[in-house]
């Protein structure tokens, strides 16, 4: 017996021997490791759980103690959500970056710590960068750039940038996809799942699937760094109208699936006003010409660009013409919204602009929400319900509402919930685009601003003529059509008018005139 276990001790201690002789040899990162990764997902969403189950025991619903622990777990709970996120990287940094941009659909201690991990991605060596574009571009370092800048200009959860100069002079920006995430990314998905199945199960409330089944959608387009380009492309042709944007181009025989290849655009980020302010750009055009383009992305021709955070939009004054402009980046991640959902989605905003109430339920009913309808509109504007009750262009944002509405995020998350299941799958990424442009319009101070309503009640003019236009089966029925979006139009040019002259310097000296001849 003792000599039979002193066989299958050293058998063990050789197996383990090599083992670790072979992974020393490989130089593998444990973190790779398919095991690893879930181990600690499922250990931080154990604990996570656990704390959740037991945290309020001692405590009767409603009560100050009772919202001043929930506060208290949300905040520990986040805390090791992002220490996951850190840890595994890749999706998962991914996944939480779309959740600390949900603003006023999560809990504030959630969106808050979850926030860092835009500037918390980890970067890839210079020598897993140069394994990628001798894979994939068949050439070494030297062969394509006269210099290459070792520090990337940027490091995010699914790759980096780095600033090159061509043979030929051209400057470019250099997109690399981390060398491991390709192969993770699936694997990780197929994690979330079990484990937010896992959660359901023990939170009925906690309906968060919807998350999964739009990394699974979502993450290979993302991953495919031609279709970036495409999108880039599209986008660039879709909105050429307007002078003031700009999309880097795509140099197509530098670019692959891993690598894109583009202009190099030089700027501030969009909410830094100190750099604005530096450079003389005006904080309030830049607000509204943003305004303006995913006005037209998202009611006219529903191709949206779904991740308008900073460090994606930059704003600078152009060589050329030393017009502002704002700068595009990352065209990875689009929504197409189906004509359908996109005339209701027009008609449900113009009814929300004008505090039209019959028309708020009709088209958020038709948009999935049900008798959730209330809670529909509110989060959509992120405004409270007497804000929608009088029309939201009518009501500027206090700093109390704001408040309100980011409070009962966390007291109305199991509704939420629910909503965020009910409602069709591309309204998802159209709600965090909404919290993202809301963030940039608040730290620029330019939230609610009448020009972007009007700005938005032109587009759905249009967008809903061109509509009609397309189903018409007359010449005649085409013309009354467009003669009803000209008078539309005119409208809210003249209105734009009268706020304009409202509020200029004439204005207020007539009014100062009259005071005094009365």
């Amino acid at each position: 017996m003792a000599g039979r276990l002193l066989k299958v001790s050293s058998l063990a201690t050789a197996v383990l021997a090599s083992s670790g002789f072979y992974l020393y040899n490989r130089q593998l990162d444990l973190n790779d490791l398919s095991v690893i990764r879930f181990g600690r997902a499922a250990a931080a969403t154990a604990v996570i759980s656990y704390d959740y189950l037991t945290a309020f025991r001692q405590v009767d619903y409603g009560t100050e103690d009772y919202w001043e622990i929930k506060s208290k777990v949300h905040k520990r709970s986040a805390e090791r959500l992002r220490d996951l996120c850190c840890a595994n990287r890749g999706t998962f940094i991914k996944v939480g970056q779309h959740l600390g941009a949900l603003d006023y659909l999560l809990p504030e201690e959630y969106t808050s710590t979850l926030k860092v991990l835009h500037s918390q991605a980890p970067q890839s060596s210079m020598e897993e960068i140069q394994q990628v574009i001798r894979e994939d571009l068949g050439r070494e370092l030297s062969e394509i750039f006269v210099s290459f800048e070792e520090k990337p200009q940027g490091a995010a959860s699914l790759a980096q940038v780095h600033k090159a100069v061509l043979h030929d002079g051209r400057t470019v920006a250099v997109k690399v996809q981390h060398p491991k995430v390709q192969k993770q990314s699936s694997k990780d998905i197929m994690v979330m799942e079990v484990l937010l199945k896992a959660v359901h199960w023990l939170f009925p409330n906690f309906a968060f699937m919807w998350l999964v089944e739009e990394a699974k959608k979502n993450m290979p387009l993302e991953l495919d760094f031609l279709n970036e380009g495409r999108n880039a492309e599209k986008v660039a042709d879709m909105l050429a109208h307007f002078p003031f944007l700009k999309v880097p181009v795509i140099h197509w025989d530098l670019s692959t699936k891993r690598i894109l290849t583009m202009e190099f655009a030089e700027g501030g980020q969009v909410n830094d006003r100190d750099y604005m302010q530096r450079h003389g750009i005006n904080v309030n055009e830049i607000s509204e010409n943003l305004g303006m383009i995913y006005s037209e992305m998202i009611f006219v021709h529903g191709f949206v660009h779904c991740d308008p955070h900073p460090g994606n939009v930059l704003v600078r004054r152009c060589p050329q013409s030393q017009k502002s402009e704002i700068v595009l980046l990352d065209h990875g991640l689009y929504q197409v919204l189906q004509p359908d959902f996109r005339m209701d989605y027009c008609r449900l905003w113009q009814a929300l602009i004008n505090g039209d109430m019959s028309g708020v339920e009709r088209y958020s009913r038709r948009l999935g929400a049900g008798d959730l309808y209330p809670l529909f509109a509110c989060v959509l504007t992120a405004r409270s319900w007497n804000a929608v009750n009088t029309g939201i262009s009518a009501v500027p944002v206090t700093h109390a509402e704001d408040v309100e509405i980011r409070t009962n995020a966390a007291l109305y998350l199991p509704q939420i919930s629910d909503l965020l299941n009910r409602v069709p799958r591309q309204m998802l990424l159209l709600l965090k685009t909404n919290d993202l442009l809301r963030g940039i319009e608040t730290t620029l101070q330019t939230r609610a601003s009448s020009s972007s309503f009007i700005n938005m009640s032109r587009c759905c003019v249009r967008a809903i003529a061109r509509h009609r236009r397309s189903k018409a089966q007359s010449r005649r029925r085409r013309l009354q059509i467009t003669l009803s979006e000209s008078v539309s139009l005119w409208k809210l040019s003249m209105y734009e008018l009268f706020l304009w002259v409202k509020g200029s310097v004439v204005a207020r000296w007539l009014t100062a005139l009259l005071g005094f001849l009365q």
